[in-house]
């Protein structure tokens, strides 16, 4: 009897209201990834956040509160997560693999719309990439892709290899 209350319990915890997302929604995992991308260097810049809204924009058809209610839950997830091996192994299990590789694409879009490409960015890009089971291959020319569609070098910034 106690399990039927409890399991009822968590089935009113985890139910969204209207409007709102399950915590579990692949979409809340994406979105709460780019979040994780977006901090990396330790700001979120407006550039980055106008990347993350288009590219969900482009990907699912949301009317603007249904957007800004995802993005909400993504951040939420994104605040609640002690790493990104949750989101990174759920996706891998929800996406094909040439949904995994545009979803780093998106990552890396995010990474350049600050203009600025940095270390620990580049970091947590191969991390999630590893854990998606996307290539070093299809990572580093994903990455590349990402710096022409931004008009960048691709370059670490402050790397003194850099031309």
């Amino acid at each position: 009897m106690l399990e039927r209350l409890n399991a009822f319990i968590q089935t009113l915890v985890n139910t969204p209201q209207s409007g709102e997302f399950a915590m579990d929604d692949t979409r809340v995992l994406i979105v709460a990834l780019c979040f994780q991308v977006m901090e990396a260097d330790g700001t979120i810049s407006e550039a980055e956040r106008k990347v993350l809204r288009k590219s969900v924009k482009d990907h699912y058809p949301l009317d603007n509160s249904k957007l800004e209610a995802l993005l909400a839950a993504g951040k939420r997830a994104e605040n609640e997560a002690v790493d990104f091996y949750h989101f990174t192994s759920e996706l891998k299990r929800r996406l094909d693999s040439d949904q995994r590789l545009e979803l780093v694409g998106v990552l890396w879009d995010i990474v350049y719309a600050d203009g600025v490409r940095n270390e620990m960015e580049d970091h947590i890009l191969w991390r999630i990439a590893d854990l998606l089971a996307v290539s070093d291959r299809d990572r580093i020319i994903s990455r590349q892709n990402a710096a022409a569609r931004a008009g960048q070098s691709g370059d670490i910034a402050g790397d003194s290899d850099a031309p």
